[in-house]
């Protein structure tokens, strides 16, 4: 089984990533291959709705997102992590999403989607507002991107309250909680 890790912050080493390479480590640790991206560090233009995808399904703008288009395509599992940047995901995070409109072209307009079987998706997200709700508008946005990629919303973990660097090793379950999720995606199972 593959697992594929997209980390979403700017901020390199911060709880977002912390949390994902515990989800990694867990995958790894059960038997799972593991790959990991991280959007800040690719050269990702923006959608530029110049209609190049609007009849083959592919993104017309070549850059480093083919690399992020292929590894979901071979990935059985995807942990996507973002923090909460003014109630919503990063802006590296929403721009690879924004990238997809070719992947909701073929799968809604053409009806030939990439993706032929569905994969699991599992969303990680820290904030340091303490309001339920704060997480709401990134984890819709995460659903509809998940559901244009075939990929299924199998579950999340939030994490509010958490703001400084290195704050969420801090936190009493955090990276144990997360560590198993990734943990038990593999067992049982043949790669």
């Amino acid at each position: 089984m593959k697992v594929l890790g997209i980390a979403g912050s700017p901020r390199r080493n911060g709880n977002t990533e912390i949390l994902l390479d515990e989800a990694l480590k867990g995958a790894r640790d059960s038997g799972c291959e593991v790959a990991k991206l991280v959007i800040n560090e690719l050269k990702i233009a923006p959608c530029q709705e110049c209609g190049g995808c609007e009849e083959t399904g592919v993104c017309t703008v070549k850059d480093d997102m083919q690399k992020i288009f292929e590894e979901i395509s071979k990935a059985d599992y995807i942990f996507l992590a973002s923090p909460i940047f003014f109630g919503s995901l990063t802006a590296q995070v929403k721009t690879m999403i924004d990238r997809f409109q070719g992947w909701w072209v073929a799968r809604y307009i053409l009806k030939k989607p990439h993706v032929k079987e569905e994969k699991n998706g599992f969303f990680i997200c820290v904030g340091g507002q303490e309001r339920p709700d704060f997480f709401n508008n990134a984890k819709m946005i995460i659903k509809n991107f998940f559901a244009t990629a075939s990929i299924e919303y199998v579950g999340e973990f939030y994490y509010p309250k958490i703001n400084e660097k290195g704050e969420v090793k801090k936190h009493p379950t955090a990276l144990e909680d997360i560590y198993n999720v990734g943990k038990n995606l593999c067992i049982g199972r043949k790669n």
